[in-house]
């Protein structure tokens, strides 16, 4: 029973290492480079809860200064995960542009079928 109570305590963290091994299972067994940047899409969703997780205190209060108040949450760890979200979904953009470029070039968007393409001499 300390064990259930111990995994529900922490389930934020439970799901992080959860997204985390699957992003990274998706971007290591799929060939297909759309299933690639799912992957990398998800394996950011895990970092930036890994970083958000610690950021808010039980009991806290936005940092405004006030007596009445002693516990505050720090907002940094929100607004550099913000930025993250940011620059995650500009190279999320890029990636698939990318990929659109790459299916007009070989007609396809599987690694190995474009590795054996180049071996035999498309480009």
């Amino acid at each position: 029973m300390a064990i259930l109570t111990e995994v529900i305590q922490h389930y934020n963290q439970w799901v992080t290492i959860f997204l985390m091994v699957a992003g990274l299972y998706i971007v290591i067994a799929r060939g297909n480079m759309i299933k690639t940047l799912v992957g990398l899409s998800l394996f950011q969703t895990s970092v930036y809860l890994l970083y958000l997780s610690p950021g808010k205190i039980l009991g806290g209060t936005p940092p405004i200064l006030d007596k009445a108040f002693s516990v505050y949450s720090n907002p940094l760890p929100h607004v550099l995960i913000l930025t993250a979200i940011v620059v995650g979904v500009a190279t999320l953009a890029l990636g698939l542009a990318l990929v659109v470029r790459i299916n007009e070039a070989y007609g396809t968007i599987e690694e190995d079928e474009i590795v054996d393409m180049d071996k035999d001499g498309h480009a």
